[in-house]
């Protein structure tokens, strides 16, 4: 039998989290045979940004139930269960740290469907709880509550029951809560980091770096690589002595230092992100009747690209919604393959560059109009973005097209003026990964202050 749960908290520092909801649906391997949903009052307040995510807030929980008067019935509804949950770390640990308060030792079996995913349904593109399920065809409901996302984890494991069809997968990830302790040591490194966005340094006994790695919480990132069972991070919890960070404020900035310094350092454990970060490019050539036509194909050092792309998926995806806001031509943009009108002519969303309707020269302006917008080849501007203090900015210098390097400034400097951005710019290596980083990054933060220097 299966408890499947998913649990929402209040946020702040480890281990003082309290829970807001919780939703539990007990699971006999073939349907649910019994519930459990509430609400729960904390007595403690919620972080904005969970209000902001969950959207519950403390006028909702005045009158909820508190965790004591809700125990007795959790401790009913997940006797003689596994524990089930999406990150099963994250919620049995806020569990069983909400019955210690109460002086209870509260221990289940749990099995995590994170890790059961990676093992039956490798090579996602990701393993968060909305983006798997999405991918995989289960509708979800109320997305970051506790009722819709148990729901959610109830289908995920149905199909992953389904596919270990000899169990072997299961009956191995059933952990024990005594292999789930972290240890002091660990504590004590967790509780000296904050929950900033920067770039964070894993250092061995002797101070050599082992891995490097950018979080929005550095707090938050460390606790689950010294709480997580794959291979990376049992190696790094056994070798870890110290870690060190800088802060950024910036997630631009701090992608880019730990792209170059992973590149620099060549940490032992870093090596999937030695590699390039991205796989396909966005590229235009003119056809024999005067269109521009784009293509997305297989990254190529030796072509000139507009811009670049972690996946196929990512660059078609990108496409498609470029036909729409720029009215461009499917079949002239790759995504539609004919020999007469694409399916856009048919239903008056092209105005027929397919079929020489429109001239190359009208048609021809909305696709540069696209490429000015999505490469900053021979541009001179600053990428403005967040500073490591409230009255601070960070700055991504580009010059003539190419990346320069990165810096901070007070928000009292005029930063268009040339020796002052000299003076605050620490230089840097301009690749391809830079680049595509950079680019990703404009495509997806589409409010970003961006400072002209032409």
């Amino acid at each position: 039998m299966y408890a499947i749960l998913d649990i929402e908290t209040t946020g702040g520092k480890f281990n003082e989290e309290g829970i807001t909801e919780i939703a539990i649906y007990k699971f006999d391997g073939h349907e649910v045979v019994d519930q459990f949903i509430s609400l729960v009052n904390p007595e403690r307040d919620i972080q904005p940004f969970v209000v902001k995510l969950t959207g519950i807030n403390s006028n909702m929980l005045r009158n909820a139930p508190k965790f004591y008067e809700v125990a007795k019935r959790i401790v009913e509804i997940t006797q003689d269960c596994i524990l089930v949950a999406h990150n099963a770390q994250f919620d049995y640990r806020i569990l069983s740290t909400e019955f210690r308060r109460l002086g209870f030792e509260y221990e289940r079996k749990t099995l995590c469907t994170v890790e059961l995913s990676k093992d039956l349904i490798p090579e996602q593109d990701s393993y968060s709880l909305g983006k798997l399920v999405r991918s995989l065809g289960i509708p979800v409901t109320d997305r970051h509550r506790a009722s819709g996302d148990a729901l959610a984890t109830v289908k995920l494991f149905k199909l992953l029951l389904a596919k270990d069809t000899t169990k072997t997968i299961i009956q191995k990830s059933v952990k024990l809560s005594a292999k789930r302790k972290i240890e002091p040591r660990h504590l004590d490194i967790i509780e000296s980091l904050p929950s900033i966005t920067g770039v964070y340094y894993i250092h061995k006994s002797d101070g050599g770096i082992i891995y490097i790695g950018k979080s929005n919480n550095i707090k938050k990132r460390i606790n689950q690589h010294f709480t997580g069972t794959n291979s990376k991070s049992k190696k790094l919890q056994s070798k870890v002595a110290s870690v060190t960070y800088e802060a950024t404020g910036s997630e631009l900035v701090a992608l880019l230092k730990e792209s170059e310094e992973i590149k620099k350092n060549k940490p032992l454990h870093n090596r999937a992100l030695r590699r390039s970060t991205f796989t396909h490019a966005l590229y235009v050539f003119k056809d024999d009747f005067g269109y521009l036509n784009l293509k997305i194909d297989v990254a190529d050092g030796r072509k000139k690209a507009i811009t670049t792309f972690s996946n196929r998926e990512s660059g078609k995806s990108f496409i498609t919604k470029a036909v729409d806001e720029y009215k461009l031509c499917q079949k002239l943009s790759g995504l539609y393959k004919t020999k007469t009108t694409c399916f856009g002519y048919d239903i008056k969303a092209c105005e027929g560059a397919c079929i020489q309707k429109e001239t190359p020269e009208s048609y021809n302006k909305r696709v540069e109009a696209l490429i000015e917008k999505n490469s900053y080849s021979n541009k001179n501007m600053v990428i403005v973005d967040r500073g490591r203090e409230v009255d601070e900015r960070s700055a991504i210098l580009i010059e003539n097209g190419v990346f320069k390097g990165i810096g901070f400034f007070n928000l009292n400097y005029q930063i268009n003026n040339p020796k002052v951005l000299e003076s605050i710019i620490t230089p840097m290596e301009n690749n391809k990964d830079a680049q595509h980083i950079i680019q990703n990054y404009l495509r997806k933060n589409k409010r970003l202050k961006i400072l002209s220097l032409d």
